[in-house]
């Protein structure tokens, strides 16, 4: 378990950060950026449950999943390298992706089909849950940069997951709207 007695080091100091498996990267490392964009989607997971404390079976979800973003983080704090660790590190599994799936769909069923893109508004649990959704889609598009760069690995079940959350949150901030019948729907061209 992780233990923090000091909460400064002045290592960072420099400008870099040690990742869990030891090495030192610059704060700017794409790495970096993806793992700490996991943890402001995170934040922003936390900020929408100050709305959803009333809506139980949502805010479990949702509890559930800012305990599944902290595995995220580790497992992008910690590269596979294709080495022997002397421990096992912590990887997204393809069951955390399988349970998302099913929230999804277990959310998804009690709304009506969409007429036409929702804007992020509404409910303040539904505001709040779609800026943890555009958070989570540049987590995304980040960790899928990096999968993309020569020599660092993301692992397929680590992009499903932040794929599937940013669907998710979506669907929870429809479902948080009143099932979606307080969605803001666009109506193109509105104000010409």
């Amino acid at each position: 378990m992780v233990r923090l007695n000091k909460i400064y080091t002045r290592t960072g100091d420099n400008g870099t950060t040690s990742l869990v498996s030891g090495p030192r990267r610059p704060k700017s490392d794409l790495r970096v950026e993806a793992y700490g964009t996991v943890d402001e989607a995170n934040a922003l997971v936390g900020l929408a449950r100050l709305h959803t404390g009333d809506i139980a079976e949502l805010d479990a979800m949702l509890m559930r999943i800012q305990n599944d973003l902290f595995d995220l983080g580790a497992d992008l704090a910690t590269p596979d390298t294709g080495e022997k660790q002397d421990h096992e590190p912590l990887r997204i599994a393809a069951a955390q992706v399988t349970r998302l799936e099913a929230e999804i769909d277990r959310l998804n069923a009690e709304l009506e089909p969409l007429r036409s893109f929702v804007l992020p508004a509404g409910s303040p649990a539904s505001a709040a849950l779609h800026v943890a959704r555009t958070v989570a889609r540049r987590a995304e598009r980040q960790m899928v940069a990096l999968g993309q760069t020569a020599g660092e690995i993301v692992s397929r079940d680590a992009i499903a997951y932040i794929n599937r959350l940013s669907d998710f949150l979506f669907v929870a901030a429809r479902w948080a709207n009143d099932k979606g019948r307080a969605d803001v729907l666009w109506v193109p061209g509105k104000n010409r």
